[in-house]
């Protein structure tokens, strides 16, 4: 009976499994783009010639082109298939050229500003990805040959594109004048573009695609939870036994952590115990010179440090208030100096010293400029301080 359960699980795995494998994961050509900016910039060649399609391709009486880019244009297109634009372009009319149905006897700039509302055919013949026609409409100012005008604009063209973002523009446009005066012409346009602030959108076929993965999906999870229903007890029987496991480690690293730890305060509690019962190395009034007794001090210290080279502490020297505050700095320097000298001359490494002078900005007592007090409470000032910065065990 056990044995027909578990072939029968493992043809279930199989079914689906298989059914997953024959659908493919959404990829990007189940995406498009619905709607986006396009910078554009390119080669600007007008036929300007008046003869309009009688000689469409009389490149060399009627083509008016620049060696360089000539034309640049900005528009934002919308996911309905519209697109609006602004265009600006530049050439020079060469000398000899058939422009207005005569060959002119100068080189004559040419300038145009256009808008232009423009619909993607695509939207009609159906998604192509990296074929992308287009016709449009728009209107327009042209100011060429010396003379200006406005213009009704007709254009056609495609866009091919490389990437989502970069791509080739190819298009035709024909402007009529307002004005009677001027001739009608026709623009050609080569150019690149340069497609950003992109918003996609999955097609028909990948919502489809889409829809069958979820519901795939769904099948796979009611079908993991049957199997879930079978492994459960013996599931739930092996994280039972690795979370004690686990809870029985945690209580033995914590236990250890807690011993280290009451032996590091127990140790530091000693030796801020023993730093505590140092007396404060005083100096003589005026004097940046370690006496006697302060030696003595600083010897007991040193050997507080060599026996505990994990420590660090700060030796703070400080003076009374007599004297002007800079004097005062300078000199708590000095016994800051000789302070921290004494203890280097005593194997003292330096990196485990921190050394301030402070002059005298942290009296102890009341005897600041403004109060007179006696040489004993004076000398309660003239100091070198010793507090534990780190402790590292």
């Amino acid at each position: 009976m056990l044995l027909k359960k578990i072939l029968l699980l493992v043809f279930v795995f199989a079914y689906f499994s298989s059914i997953n494998a024959q659908i493919p994961p959404l990829t990007e050509k189940d995406s498009t783009i619905v709607s986006s900016w396009i910078f554009g910039i390119g080669y600007n060649i007008i036929d300007d010639s008046g003869d309009v399609f009688d000689k469409l391709f009389d490149i060399k009486k009627s083509w008016n082109a620049l060696p360089y880019p000539s034309r640049i244009s900005i528009g934002k297109y919308f996911k309905n298939g519209l697109g609006v634009e602004a265009i600006a372009a530049y050439t020079k009319y060469s000398k000899g050229k058939r422009v207005d149905r005569m060959n002119i006897t100068e080189n004559e700039e040419f300038l145009s500003f256009d808008t232009r509302l423009s619909y993607d055919l695509n939207k009609v013949i159906g998604e192509t990805g990296w074929f992308d026609p287009y016709i449009g409409l728009g209107l327009g100012y042209t100011d060429a040959n010396n003379v200006s005008r406005g213009t009704f604009n007709g254009v056609l063209g495609f866009r091919t594109w490389f990437s989502d973002n970069l791509g080739l523009d190819i298009n035709s446009s024909g402007k009529w004048s307002f004005d009677a005066t001027a001739t009608n012409y026709i623009q050609h346009v080569v150019g690149v573009v340069y497609r950003f602030d992109i918003k996609k959108e999955l097609t028909k076929q990948g919502e489809e695609k889409l829809a069958l993965i979820n519901e795939l999906e769904k099948e796979n999870i009611r079908f993991n939870d049957s199997i879930a229903m079978v492994a459960e007890v013996k599931e739930k029987a092996i994280q039972l036994e690795n979370q004690l496991a686990q809870e029985k480690e945690v209580a033995r690293l914590a236990q250890i952590e807690k011993q280290k730890l009451e032996e590091k305060n127990k140790k530091f509690d000693e030796i801020q115990t023993a730093i505590n019962a140092l007396d404060k190395v005083n100096f003589n009034f005026n004097s940046s010179n370690l006496n006697t007794e302060s030696k003595k001090i600083l010897l007991k210290l040193v050997s507080i440090l060599n026996n505990n080279p994990e420590l660090i502490v700060e030796i703070s020297s400080h003076t009374d208030s007599r004297g002007s505050k800079l004097y005062n700095q300078i000199l708590s320097e000095q016994r800051l100096k000789s302070t921290i000298q004494y203890l280097s001359e005593n194997k003292v490494s330096n990196d485990k010293l921190i050394g301030k002078a402070f002059g005298e900005e942290k009296l102890l007592n009341e005897c600041d400029d403004n109060t007179k007090c006696s040489e004993s409470k004076h000398k309660e000032n003239r100091r070198s301080e010793i507090k534990i910065i780190d402790f590292k065990n």
